[in-house]
């Protein structure tokens, strides 16, 4: 008699080592808008709109932070029609007994401030800091400064009264009103005239001088 073998066929077990790969989306991370303190000085609510990756976000920020003091400086920068009556560039110190007591002039003074802050990761100098004003409270002077606005001024009195402004300020607001001045702001923070725009739809632009 003869006996067939019987051919078993085995199943190749699946290894358990083997791991099922499954593609994972990489995580989108929404950029987080910042708490500021009550009434923040304009240069923190730049600062934060500045620092957003996002369009939508940095408008955000500026809508969120809202104030005239802002859209002043907004108006001021971006506008075309909006003319400075103050010399362009360095801005120098109030007196000339100050000229003599000090070199260079006080837009460098500023700069220095504001390096120095840099340096030390803050946004205050300290005690000589104290009782420093910001934009929010001074931008209702802003008209004397542009054309159309307190044309019966003098340019010496028009001058002085801005660098008496700038001198009440904390240094980072200071900087703020030397670049808007030359319609520079972009030269520091990453906010565009669209992203402003669109944050204050209520700005009509053009026609004001």
């Amino acid at each position: 008699m003869t006996t067939t073998k019987k051919t078993t066929t085995r199943k190749k077990a699946a290894s358990s080592t083997t791991k099922k790969v499954v593609a994972q989306k990489p995580r989108v991370i929404a950029d987080k808008i910042p708490e500021l303190p009550t009434n923040p000085f304009v240069f923190e609510v730049l600062d934060a709109a500045s620092k957003q990756r996002s369009k939508a976000n940095k408008v955000k920020v500026l809508q969120k932070y809202s104030h005239p003091s802002l859209k002043a400086v907004m108006i001021w920068n971006f506008d075309e029609t909006v003319v400075s009556l103050l010399p362009p560039g360095e801005v120098p110190y109030a007196t000339n007994l100050e000229d003599e007591t000090a070199t260079g002039t006080l837009s460098e003074k500023i700069n220095d401030a504001v390096d120095k802050m840099s340096e030390l990761r803050t946004t205050s100098l300290g005690s000589q800091d104290q009782g420093k004003a910001s934009i929010r409270k001074e931008f209702t002077k802003f008209y004397n400064f542009i054309k159309g606005g307190n044309d019966g001024l003098s340019s010496l009195r028009r001058e002085t009264m801005f660098i008496n402004v700038l001198q009440g300020l904390h240094p980072l607001e200071a900087e703020i009103l030397i670049l808007v001045k030359d319609k520079d702001l972009e030269t520091k923070y990453k906010i565009s005239k669209d992203v402003v725009s669109q944050a204050f739809p209520d700005i009509t632009w053009g026609g004001r001088s």
